[in-house]
């Protein structure tokens, strides 16, 4: 998957989650720490500044 299409997941993923805590599917407080939850799949990603290998 490229970085692209990773960031737009990322993306639908948090705004789905805020639609659905607009709408009272789910609790405000699940929403708001929902990002929280997407940092250990954005942390094992690559460094997108790291050095390039020649």
């Amino acid at each position: 998957m490229t970085r692209i299409q990773e960031a737009l997941c990322l993306a639908f993923v948090l705004l789905a989650l805020a639609a659905l805590a607009v709408f009272d599917i789910i609790p405000e407080q699940v929403a708001q720490f929902a990002p929280l939850a997407m940092v250990p799949w954005i942390i094992r990603r690559d460094p997108a500044c790291g050095p390039r290998k020649a």
